[in-house]
C-alpha cells in the first residue's frame, strides 16, 4: 500500500521539483553579478503566481535614488482617490500647474522647457514627467502638493519601515545631514506587489497608476528583455548607486524585481548587473508561462 502510494506520488513530485531547480539557476546568477560587482548588491524578486521569492542582501537599506518616485506616484493617485470620495484639501490627478521658474532644479529637463507663467499642466501630466524622464522639477512640485509627511503615512500603512521620502531631489545639504531617501529590495517589493494587488489603490486607479509607470524609458530592468513586454519601474541613480525597481509582465507570468546597489565603483558595471538580473528573472518567469508542468513549450504559429 505505502509502496502504491509513493509510486503514484512520484511523477507529480518531479513534475514540481523541476522549476525548482530551474529556479536556483537564477538564484546561482544573481550570486555570480554579487560576487562580481565591485560594490553592494541586494535583490528582491517575487512570482505574482505562487508567492515564491528570491532574496539576496534583501533587508539591507540602500539609498533609493529616483526610485522613490514610486512612493510619490502611489500617493498622487491615492489622493485623487481620497478626492473622489469626497476627502476635502487632496490633490487631484487633474489639479493644474503654472510653470513657475523658482521650481527649477537640475534635471528637470520636460519643465525647463516650460514657458514661465504661461504654460500650464495638470498633476497627471507631471506624474509622467516624473516617471519617464525623472524630471526632478516636476517631482519636488507633487511632493510639495501632496505632503512628504502623507507619502510616509501611505507607506506606514503598509508596514514598510524602511522605505522613506526625507529629502525633495537635487537637495544636497538633506543628504549630507543624512536625510537620504531609502528602501530596502524587499520593502520594494513587497510595496509593489501591494499596488499590484489592489491594497493600495482601487482597480481603476490601480491600472491607471500601472498605466503611468509603465512609460517606456531609458533603465535597467527593460534593457535586455524583449521590446514588447510591459514593464513598470523606475530606475534611480546617484555617485556609486544605481537601483531599478518595478513589475516586469511576462505572458501569464508577472513578477516584481527590485535590484539595488551602493558603494559601486564603476556606475556602468552595475547597471548593467540590474539587466542582467532581470533578463536572467524574464527568461525563468516567461518559460514557466509558456511551459507545460513537464516543461515543453508548444508554440502558437
Amino acid at each position: 500500500m505505502l509502496l502504491a502510494a509513493l509510486l503514484a506520488a512520484a511523477p507529480c513530485m518531479a513534475q514540481s521539483a523541476k522549476p525548482d531547480l530551474l529556479f536556483k539557476k537564477v538564484e546561482a546568477a544573481v550570486a555570480q553579478e554579487d560576487r562580481d560587482l565591485d560594490g553592494v548588491l541586494g535583490v528582491a524578486i517575487v512570482d505574482l503566481a505562487d508567492g515564491r521569492a528570491l532574496l539576496h542582501n534583501a533587508d539591507q537599506v540602500f539609498p533609493t535614488a529616483s526610485s522613490i518616485k514610486i512612493a510619490v506616484l502611489a500617493e498622487l493617485f491615492h489622493q485623487d482617490q481620497q478626492a473622489r470620495g469626497g476627502a476635502a484639501g487632496k490633490a487631484r490627478l487633474g489639479d493644474l500647474y503654472t510653470m513657475d521658474p523658482a521650481d527649477l532644479v537640475d534635471d528637470s529637463r520636460i519643465m525647463a522647457g516650460l514657458t514661465s507663467g504661461v504654460s500650464r499642466v495638470t498633476n497627471r501630466d507631471l506624474a509622467t514627467f516624473m516617471v519617464a524622464v525623472s524630471d526632478n522639477a516636476a517631482t519636488n512640485v507633487l511632493i510639495k502638493r501632496l505632503g512628504m509627511d502623507n507619502v510616509n503615512a501611505l507607506l506606514d500603512g503598509l508596514g514598510l519601515k524602511e522605505t522613506r521620502l526625507r529629502r525633495k531631489m537635487i537637495d544636497l545639504e538633506a543628504a549630507r545631514q543624512g536625510r537620504e531617501n531609502t528602501s530596502t529590495p524587499r520593502e520594494m517589493a513587497s510595496f509593489l506587489e501591494a499596488l499590484y494587488r489592489g491594497r493600495v489603490l482601487d482597480k481603476a486607479a490601480t491600472e491607471d497608476f500601472f498605466k503611468v509607470l509603465s512609460v517606456r524609458k531609458d533603465s535597467p530592468i527593460p534593457r535586455d528583455l524583449p521590446e514588447d513586454v510591459v514593464v513598470a519601474n523606475k530606475p534611480g541613480e546617484l555617485e556609486a548607486v544605481r537601483t531599478d525597481s518595478g513589475i516586469v509582465f511576462a505572458k501569464d507570468r508577472p513578477f516584481v524585481i527590485s535590484v539595488m546597489t551602493t558603494y559601486a565603483a564603476d556606475e556602468a558595471a552595475a547597471e548593467a548587473a540590474i539587466g542582467r538580473i532581470a533578463a536572467a528573472a524574464y527568461r525563468y518567469f516567461d518559460r514557466l508561462g509558456r511551459s507545460s508542468p513537464y516543461g515543453r513549450v508548444i508554440s502558437t504559429r
